[in-house]
């Protein structure tokens, strides 16, 4: 089989203003770049909002191999099965990082024959979105430095700046710096550090913002610091949200770009889900509802992460009710998290499939409790065994579940049709009684605690003395009624990497705790997460290439 790239660069792509037609967008309402991408204009935006929802689908998955097991992948061939059984049918995904691209994970726009095109473009600068919000954060940032060094007049702490630097690309060197060295002219000595772009609060802003002046006011409340006699200091305080929203202003509008069956996708935002709130743009999700009957959209990473976000975050703030509910497991990941090393995957092995399914059994259940109609697909791997097949077909059957096997990534909208059929009927004879876990008016010790235990499995939380202050401090300063958002890692349901399957009676250890007023909920870090992520002892850098002809290789 070819390379994903070798796919890619096969397609025949339709021009971008073509697949708008066909999506009931007009020409007027296209900004090019290119022939194969365009950004859709405000004024088309507040038009589409007279029109009425349609069916809006998550796609999910379990807790993923250090690879990822085709959570995009499946949902761009859901789309475009969809799309073949005749059904106004949009897609709506996250941008991918420059970070993962060049590091362990490789692209997020799909694989095989479920891709979304143009995939070099996609996968590197696209549209520059990344750019424009690594140049906003960055200019808050230097005008934070700029006040010190002019003389300080709101009094900023320099030992409390709480504002980081960002770049998209993975850097573990840049997590911990010294800036303002060299001299006076230098500025204010001080500790700093950097995360990457997609964790940064200026991506869920711009993720969770309804237009250019909601994203001004959201970053005028980004808390940056606190004054010696400990009063918070804010971005509109150091007169820094107008020019970072002009930064800004083309990212806030939604990309439209084409899958390899040339199903419309609308991709925009990026954060990711083990650091940060893991949804793209509740602008372009709420245009794909208006526009299509169907509407699919993912979360990152295991539903414990991204579709928990999804929920308890994206939706309450942006009034979404979701339909259903889709779970990627295969068969791969399975076995991994019964205990499979990486590099015996491709083995059958019946009885650490057995030991890993309840991983499966847990997600399912979690997606219940929110009152969502879910739906297993079964990614197929060609390593998949008969044998393996029906361990998962006997959990499902036992979980009362609906599942389909997943050929998408061989056979493209075709492989997704068994799974469409099965989405279909469930949101045809089951209602959505969609409902967050926890209330806003929750103490936030008490949100996390809700979290741990009914999402994580936890049996306590405990905190640092630094994490206790930060949550006293938040609730002190009015933002207590927040949603959270846990920054865990993907490998787990717990905040162990390595404890696998479902783990219970653990403890979920608190280590941090930050505001992010303008996005509008509070960081929780747990474990020893990083928001500034290393490149492997092999990144896929190594094996990325051009030529003299422009060919891209090696990227996936």
């Amino acid at each position: 089989m070819l390379t994903d790239i070798e796919i890619a660069q096969q397609a025949k792509m339709l021009p971008i203003r073509e697949v708008a037609a066909a999506a009931g967008i007009p020409e007027d309402a296209l900004e090019y770049y290119g022939k194969y991408k365009a950004k859709l204009s405000d004024d088309f935006l507040r038009a589409a909002e007279e029109k009425e929802d349609g069916k809006l689908i998550l796609v999910t998955a379990i807790n993923p191999t250090p690879a990822g097991e085709g959570k995009t992948t499946t949902s761009i061939g859901l789309g475009q099965a969809m799309c073949r059984m005749g059904l106004n049918t949009m897609i709506a995904l996250r941008e991918p990082s420059l970070g993962p691209v060049f590091g362990i994970k490789g692209g997020a726009a799909g694989g095989g024959y479920a891709q979304a095109v143009p995939m070099e473009d996609i996968n590197l600068h696209f549209t520059g979105d990344m750019h424009a919000i690594t140049a906003a954060n960055n200019l808050l940032c230097a005008m934070i430095d700029n006040h010190l060094q002019q003389g300080n007049a709101l009094g900023i702490d320099p030992r409390r700046i709480l504002f980081k630097r960002c770049l998209d690309m993975n850097d573990r060197a840049l997590r911990f710096v010294n800036v303002g060295l060299g001299g006076k002219v230098n500025g204010v000595p001080r500790e700093d550090g950097f995360i990457i772009t997609v964790a940064s609060e200026i991506m869920a802003i711009l993720c969770l913002a309804r237009d250019l002046m909601d994203l001004k006011e959201r970053i005028s409340r980004i808390l940056v610091a606190y004054t010696w006699d400990n009063r918070p200091v804010y971005a509109g305080d150091l007169k820094a949200a107008g020019a970072m929203t002009v930064l800004l202003k083309d990212a806030l509008k939604p990309n439209l770009v084409q899958t390899l069956e040339n199903t419309p996708v609308l991709m925009h935002g990026g954060p990711f889900a083990n650091i940060a709130h893991g949804c793209n743009s509740v602008r372009a999700t709420r245009l794909a509802l208006k526009l299509a009957d169907y509407t699919i959209t993912e979360a990152g990473f295991g539903s414990d992460l991204g579709a928990e976000k999804f929920f308890d975050i994206k939706c309450r703030k942006a009034g979404l009710k979701p339909d259903c509910v889709v779970v990627v497991a295969t068969v791969r990941a399975l076995k991994y998290n019964g205990g499979v090393p990486k590099a015996d995957l491709n083995e059958e092995n019946v009885e650490a499939l057995k030991a890993g399914i309840v991983n499966l059994k847990a997600h399912v259940e979690n997606m219940r409790k929110f009152g969502v109609p879910a739906v297993v697909a079964i990614n197929r791997f060609p390593s998949d065994t008969e044998a393996e097949l029906q361990v998962i077909d006997d959990c499902c059957k036992e979980m009362g579940v609906r599942y389909a096997l997943s050929e998408v990534f061989a056979k493209g909208g075709e492989g997704g049709l068994a799974l469409a059929g099965q989405v279909l009927e469930t949101i045809r004879s089951e209602e959505s009684r969609f409902a967050p876990i926890y209330p806003l008016e929750m103490p936030i010790k008490e949100k996390i605690r809700a979290i741990a235990q009914q999402i994580y499995g936890a049996a306590d939380v405990s905190y640092t003395a630094a994490a206790s202050k930060s949550i006293a401090e938040i609730e002190a300063l009015g933002h207590g009624d927040l949603p959270v958002c846990m920054a865990k890692t993907q490998y787990s349901l717990s905040d162990d990497p390595a404890a696998l399957g479902r783990p219970e009676g653990f403890t979920l250890h608190v280590s941090e705790v930050r505001l992010s007023a303008g996005a509008g909920f509070v960081v929780v870090l747990t474990g020893s997460i990083m928001t500034m992520p290393g490149l492997p002892k092999a990144p896929a850098a190594e094996r990325i290439d051009i030529d003299e002809n422009g060919v891209i290789t090696g990227l996936f």
